[in-house]
């Protein structure tokens, strides 16, 4: 017989309470796991292994890497701190960007599939899922409010033959707000059942953890927050325990079609991974402060970030908040008081008063806030989305949207707080401040 559980989860031994394991917290596991000192030299950093081939002592008989494809320590290392880092994971595939990982997931559900898709989706997502996938596999994809449709719309887009439901939450560039146990549950409902892919790149396995909220699978962009140095393109797909069959046919997938990321790639990603808890704070608390500013300025229509308080579906963001992120935003709050929200990512979008002239004029009269695409690194950029990164999205979508010509994207970094607040001031001044009147 198993022995009794206590109260507090410990196990009475000779009359005396065993307390319960030490879990470790998130930054302990992104520094630790996959960075065990090496058994023959000692050295505490993983060394960077190049070999594209492993020496076998006999037929088939290897210590487990036979060539690099199949194979690297760098990756199995990468892998295995992704897995750590993101709550409810235990298994991660790396690959060589985003959009690799993408078709891998897609290519996954075989030929005459359906998908069902939030409506926002990334402009590279769309692009693959109406143009490639579509037209090489005879995928379909239904794309639908997420946010905002009630049960019976949602419902009503699911077909027999549905495999996936696509999920950004927050989006990319409205950062519409997903509620992914309400998704969740109307998925199991139905006879298809399909598996529920949410993309996390927004937000980072800091922020928020889909798995625990019923999630079958987890995307990510790694060029972007979880490496954070802006000098690796790649992605992953972290997937819980009981998916055993799902990880196998994906790393199959991984290993045919060979869309890996190199050595040193891995090696960099896994590097930046150790910081992200501590980047994902200071990006977060710059962010809340810049969305103020923002908010408070005569420049501005309107700003969307989630962690405001005078966000509509702030009450969503805060209950989708991971739990090591929660202990934080709270110690936050208490810390700040009058800080008007909380930390939520450092993504804001914002409509500045006036068109496309204006935004450009913004956008280039920035001085810390570089003008450039992708997102997550340490340092601030600043994008126009309607030209730029969902450019391959129809006008006639973008606008329904709302991707509109004054729409701006920050991605606000972890520089000194006020030199972003001044350099945001005084471009919106340049913008619009000095424009004359008409």
């Amino acid at each position: 017989m198993s022995p009794a559980i206590l109260n507090n989860g410990s196990h009475p031994t000779n009359g005396h309470a065993v307390k319960k394991p030490h879990l470790d917290g998130f930054g302990t596991l992104a520094i630790h796991v996959g960075s065990e000192p090496s058994p023959e030299t000692g050295a505490v950093i993983p060394a960077i292994s190049l070999s594209t081939t492993y020496k076998q002592d006999g037929i088939g008989r290897h210590k487990g890497f036979e060539y690099s494809r199949s194979g690297n320590p760098n990756r199995n290392a990468l892998e295995a701190t992704l897995a750590a880092v993101e709550a409810g994971g235990a298994n991660a595939l790396a690959f060589a960007s985003g959009s690799a990982t993408t078709a891998t997931v897609l290519q996954s559900l075989g030929p005459n599939s359906h998908i069902i898709s939030v409506n926002d989706v990334y402009g590279g997502t769309f692009r693959y899922m109406s143009r490639v996938a579509s037209e090489n596999q005879g995928l379909e994809t239904t794309f639908v409010d997420l946010e905002n449709a009630d049960d019976e719309t949602i419902l009503a887009a699911f077909r027999p033959n549905t495999k996936l439901i696509w999920i950004e939450s927050p989006t990319n560039p409205t950062l519409r707000l997903i509620d992914i146990p309400r998704i969740v549950s109307l998925a199991r409902s139905t006879p298809s059942s399909p598996i529920i892919l949410v993309d996390n790149t927004f937000l980072s396995p800091f922020y928020q953890s889909p798995l625990l909220q019923g999630a079958d699978i987890v995307m990510h962009s790694l060029t972007k927050y979880v490496n954070g140095h802006s000098d690796v393109v790649m992605g992953a797909l972290i997937l819980p325990a009981h998916h055993t069959a799902l990880v196998e046919k994906l790393r199959f997938l991984q290993n045919a079609i060979g869309a890996i990321p190199s050595p040193y790639d891995c090696w960099l990603a896994q590097r930046g991974v150790k910081t992200l808890h501590l980047r994902m704070k200071a990006h977060g608390a710059n962010a809340l402060a810049v969305a103020r500013a923002l908010e408070r300025s005569p420049h501005v229509e309107g700003v969307i970030y989630p962690g405001l308080a005078s966000h509509p579906r702030n009450d969503l963001a805060y209950r989708s908040l991971s739990p090591h992120a929660r202990k934080f935003v709270d110690e936050f709050a208490q810390q700040y008081p009058e800080a008007g929200g909380f930390p939520y990512g450092g993504m804001i979008s914002f409509r500045i008063r006036g068109g496309a002239q204006e935004a450009e004029r913004f956008l280039t009269a920035t001085r810390l806030f570089t003008l450039a695409e992708s997102l997550g690194g340490v340092e601030s950029l600043a994008e126009h989305p309607a030209q730029m990164t969902h450019g391959s999205i129809p006008e006639a979508e973008r606008a329904k949207l709302g991707i509109d010509d004054n729409l701006v994207r920050l991605s606000v970094g972890v520089e000194e707080v006020e030199d972003l607040l001044a350099d945001v001031e005084q471009a919106l001044e340049v913008a619009v401040g000095a424009a004359p009147v008409a």
